[in-house]
């Protein structure tokens, strides 16, 4: 009996895909719903699981081939090689159990005592690990324990159900569902999170919750002969060209500039930020707080929340009643994905914080759907995180304005007060309002930017 894996269709408009990577090769086992593939389509990168376990008996496409949606890209055969946990407990006579033990038995199970021979195949996160440990562990059990924070010694001790001891998705989640709140001093549990935060440095981070650095992975360059590198862009960064020369093409943008005040949102942040990691388990941004007061403005200018139709004469400007905030996310890889938050006008200031932590660890292991990352009706970005104090952003299209957020630095600020004027330091950040001029004027734009600010300036919980 063999199971086809077909090419999945990841949305109405989505008509073809490309495999941008192979996790099994034939002849490898694969549990259900372990990764047996990543795909790349116009919209977002996912990985693939099995729809079952079994052995990779066929694979009819390589990597890098442009599929068609409904395809068969590979075959599973489920006869004898099924490694699923409760496939082995069934099996009680000693006669049958050599017999399927000796069929199932993986093949990356013995590489795993020999790292350096490890298939090219072998994921990232899977080299780390299997490199420092003498046990094979699925992608899928490494991508669970990479967003848990469960280091190399704490993952050693969790007790496996599979082939010699080997650790299940049922495994770790039932560890997981047990484990103390206090992780493991070796590997505290890791906070991925959209950081605003300046990295001041007379403030302390709980301890519960470290802050995640964000870094930018620099491929190495080889020069060849003439003094010249080529590098071919990946899917990703080629869609996102494609993207971004449309909307230059398509929006005339100006821009409008306002100073923001945070010293109020940092004082209550300040007050907040130790019960909230208690509580939530990652750390308070200014994200959250910053995203509460665009969703503020965008209900006082709510044209700014409109897209343009532009595919007839005349153009119609579609104006929605939900606010659904994009959120750009800077991918491990180099890569930007613009997860969005739907109908965030009816979240508080907590859900926003937990939906932006929750799509920002899920965007950078691939595992946000074709719905999360469109219909967005405005969108933020957030170039500050690299200390950047002023930036230009295009707009994402169809959408009319993108803010962008500059670093928030201690500067002096003129204070009118009774007794008059006085020159202190104060928690700002400039912010940068890229708007459409086929819908948005220069007044409407600046209004709109200057009420952002007003909601920071005179944050009140």
């Amino acid at each position: 009996m063999s199971v086809d894996i077909v090419m999945p269709k990841m949305g109405e408009s989505i008509m073809e895909g490309t495999i941008l990577k192979w996790h099994k090769k034939p002849g490898d086992n694969v549990d259900v719903d372990e990764t047996i593939l990543e795909i790349s389509t116009d919209k977002v990168d996912t990985e693939v699981p099995s729809p079952e376990a079994g052995v990779v008996s066929e694979i009819l496409f390589k990597e890098g081939d442009v599929v068609e949606v409904g395809k068969v890209i590979a075959r599973l055969g489920s006869n004898g090689a099924a490694t699923s946990e409760s496939e082995k407990a069934e099996t009680k006579s000693s006669e049958t159990s050599e017999v399927k033990e000796e069929k199932s038995e993986p093949v990356p199970e013995m590489k795993s005592e020999k790292p350096e021979a490890a298939s090219p195949q072998t994921t990232e996160t899977q080299k780390i690990i299997t490199g420092s440990g003498s046990k094979f562990y699925s992608p899928l059990v490494l991508n669970i324990a990479q967003v848990e924070g469960i280091g190399m010694s704490e993952l050693e001790n969790i007790s496996g159900t599979g082939i010699d001891g080997r650790v299940s998705k049922k495994d770790i989640l039932a560890y997981l569902k047990d484990r103390t709140s206090a992780p493991a001093a070796e590997s505290p549990k890791k906070s991925v999170e959209i950081n605003l935060d300046n990295k001041d440095t007379k403030e302390t981070k709980p301890a519960a919750a470290p802050e995640r650095k964000i870094e930018v992975p620099q491929p190495k360059i080889d020069y060849n002969e003439e003094g010249l590198s080529v590098m071919e862009f990946d899917n990703v960064r080629q869609k996102m060209a494609e993207h971004m020369i449309n909307s230059v093409r398509i929006s005339p943008h100006v821009q409008a500039v306002a100073e923001c005040d945070l010293t109020n949102v940092d004082k209550v942040r300040a007050k907040m930020k130790n019960e909230f990691v208690e509580k939530e388990g990652f750390n308070l941004t200014y994200m959250p707080f910053i995203c509460e007061a665009v969703i503020k403005a965008l209900k006082d200018f709510p044209l700014i929340n409109s897209i343009i139709d532009d595919s007839s004469v005349p153009y119609k400007a579609i104006t929605r009643n939900s606010i659904n905030l994009g959120i750009a996310v800077a991918m491990d890889n180099g890569g930007l994905i613009v997860p969005v938050i739907h109908n965030s006008d009816g979240m508080n200031l907590i859900g926003i914080a937990r939906s932006l932590n929750d799509l920002a660890k899920r965007a950078r292991i691939k595992k946000l759907t074709l719905n999360e990352i469109q219909g967005g009706t405005f969108s933020i970005t957030n170039f500050g995180v690299f200390g950047n104090d002023i930036g230009i952003p295009i707009i994402n299209q169809p959408q009319v304005a993108i803010l962008g957020l500059g670093a928030i630095k201690k500067r002096p600020v003129v204070v009118e007060t009774e007794e008059g004027d006085f020159i202190v330091p104060r928690k700002t950040m400039f912010i940068t309002l890229s708007f459409d001029h086929r819908l948005v004027d220069g007044a409407l734009g600046g209004m709109f930017v200057m009420k952002i600010a007003h909601y920071l300036n005179s944050y009140k919980l």
